[in-house]
């Protein structure tokens, strides 16, 4: 391995005979160098955009939630939620209730979901968007900004919301009038309008806990569901193994589950997930062209080559090490090509990352000035992998060409 090694480095560096080879192979590398860059930077990218609505997301929502398997409550004690909060990786541990509601507003009603979050969770939202005033109080609701937009709402306005369990109710108390008392519909103000992401400013009602367990007819201890969010430097993936290790050993794993954000908004993080997929195999086709041509420089090296690979055959060369060399001559290039291609494109995504360099066409259609990135590393290994890979399969075939001319007669006539 050493010795086709040796050669190899030989056979890369040394002045070929003919020029173009030189040139072929200066466009291989290349070629290699600017798909590899390319492609890590649009993969970053993507990521960026993925982080960026991972984080809107979990302004309302948490990265991993405690749901009901059936039904649509669970009871939630003390004494659990200190257990979940002792697991390691846990932070913020707060119940919530959520649920679709009936808003009406003059002649215009639109069904919406209502959540309604504990003072704790609250005063995080207000500190992660930068509010300056509370969303809601006690009695009041805030409305997402496409909501309002749709039903005409603003800042003070009274509201009618309910449940669709009251309607049922309505019917239940034809033939049981103790149920009459229960009828009343909840009014409330619109204390403000938010703009968060596009699912909760279309669709969602914020509110404190208690007015949303009266709207949604929920019992005291009734919980939707919990909220667990992360303490710095701990991984998603780590966290949630260890709530669902931890809900495997609990009394409650029969009747509770653990979903993550991605399951949640599973829809939306697939088709992110697919299309950045989509542009690896796209743009992966660079490298393939690049690594194809690498195939013809291999060739004609083996052509510039003859009379060397005639004295390496007296030497005691056999087949398979002359297929080695140029095995290890296209590695080679595809290992040195990744790098290079890693390393630009780690530049590049480092810098705009710090310095925001490329920005975004239009900076008032978006909540962000620039392209976001997140470098991941398995994308960076993966590339890495896959470009080497193409680089040695594509030297199999010149490889095997070498080795027959090195082996044949009819090298030993052309060098006498």
């Amino acid at each position: 391995m050493k010795t086709g090694l040796w050669i190899a480095r030989r056979f890369s560096f040394a002045r070929k005979r003919f020029r173009v080879i030189n040139v072929i192979s200066a466009i291989s590398l290349a070629g290699i160098v600017i798909g590899v860059s390319t492609l890590l930077v649009v993969m970053s990218v993507l990521n960026g955009f993925q982080q960026l609505a991972r984080d809107l997301f979990i302004t309302i929502d948490s990265p991993a939630q405690i749901v009901p398997l059936k039904g649509r409550t669970i009871a939630v004690s003390d004494t659990l939620l200190q257990a979940i909060r002792a697991l390691e990786g846990v932070g913020a541990v707060e119940p919530y209730a959520e649920g679709e509601a009936i808003m009406g507003s003059g002649d215009k009603s639109e069904l919406v979901v209502v959540k309604g979050l504990s003072e704790a969770a609250h005063r995080r939202l207000m500190a992660q968007t930068k509010a300056t005033h509370p969303f809601f109080t006690e009695g009041t609701i805030a409305a997402g900004e496409l909501l309002a937009y749709r039903t005409n709402l603003h800042p003070g306005k009274e509201v009618k919301i309910f449940s669709p369990e009251l309607i049922s109710l309505g019917l239940e108390s034809l033939s049981q009038p103790y149920l009459v008392p229960m009828l009343g519909i909840p009014e409330t103000t619109i204390a403000s309008i938010f703009s968060l992401q596009k699912i909760f400013d279309d669709r969602y009602v914020l509110t404190s806990d208690l007015f949303a367990h009266r709207i949604l007819l929920l019992r005291k201890g009734a919980y939707s569901g919990i909220d667990i969010r992360l303490k710095d430097g701990y991984s998603r993936d780590a966290v949630t193994a260890n709530l669902r290790a931890w809900l495997e050993k609990s009394p409650v794993k029969a009747t509770w589950k653990v979903r993550t954000l991605e399951e949640k908004y599973s829809n939306i993080f697939t088709v992110m997930q697919l299309e950045k997929w989509v542009s690896f195999s796209v743009l992966m086709l660079i490298i393939l062209v690049a690594a194809l041509s690498l195939t013809g420089a291999l060739a004609m090296t083996a052509i510039d080559k003859q009379r060397e690979l005639f004295y390496l055959r007296c030497l005691g060369l056999e087949k398979p090490q002359f297929m080695s060399i140029f095995i290890i001559q296209g590695g080679m290039t595809g290992v040195v090509g990744t790098t290079a291609g890693i390393v630009i494109a780690w530049t590049i995504c480092k810098l705009q990352e710090l310095y925001g360099i490329v920005q975004l066409p239009s900076k008032s259609a978006f909540i962000i000035p620039a392209y976001p990135v997140s470098m991941n590393l398995d994308d960076f290994v993966i590339v890495a992998i896959t470009g080497v890979i193409l680089c040695l399969a594509v030297s199999l075939y010149p490889a095997r060409k070498a080795a027959i001319i090195a082996t044949s007669s009819s090298l030993n006539q052309k060098t006498d």
